[in-house]
């Protein structure tokens, strides 16, 4: 009994695995989508931990992995806070092109997930991309004096605004895109 239900087993698991490979083989066969297709990157940045009033910069890469030129005719946001800028010629099939989202945290604190709404001409209709992370408050010195933007790696790009004599630390964790700016 027992090796019957084993040997049934056995069967069972040969049989969704040979199942599992022909199904990849066909999609493999299938090719490119037929007309415009956008494939991004990554969907999702997660910027880590910043100081209130820093910019947030981050560039969401993809590929036109269908038939048929694709055109980004829009790009909808979540709140005022985030300004897109986006490949604006068509492009070509196999080719790449990149929306770059710029969140300005000032006024914003917590977790936050900032959502972009891709439209195009793919006739899988709109597509999201979004920058997730968390937003701490400042301290009242470095809110008054210094703004720090955030390139995608999580790196700080610059730190302007501080009056003469004063210095300023910028320690980096780009391996986890986590930052915090100090101003003495």
């Amino acid at each position: 009994m027992k090796k019957s239900l084993l040997l049934a087993l056995s069967l069972t698991a040969a049989a969704y695995t040979a199942q599992a490979q022909a199904v990849q083989n066909v999609t493999k066969a299938v090719g490119p989508v037929a007309g415009p297709a956008i494939t991004f990157e990554e969907s999702k940045f997660d910027f880590g931990s910043v100081a209130q009033g820093a910019v947030v910069d981050h560039t969401f890469k993809f590929k036109n992995t269908g038939t048929a030129p694709l055109v980004i005719s829009n790009i909808g946001v979540s709140c005022g806070c985030t300004t897109p800028e986006w490949t604006k010629s068509p492009v070509m099939p196999g080719k790449t092109g990149s929306i770059t989202a710029h969140f300005n945290t000032a006024g914003k604190l917590g977790m936050q997930n900032k959502v972009l709404t891709v439209e195009s001409n793919a006739p899988a209709g709109s597509a999201t991309v979004s920058l997730v992370g968390e937003v701490k408050e400042a301290s009242a010195t470095s809110s008054a004096t210094s703004s720090t933007r955030v390139d995608a790696n999580g790196s700080a790009v610059a730190a302007t605004g501080a009056t003469k004599g004063e210095s300023k630390k910028v320690k980096e964790k780009t391996s986890d895109a986590k930052f915090k700016a100090k101003v003495k």
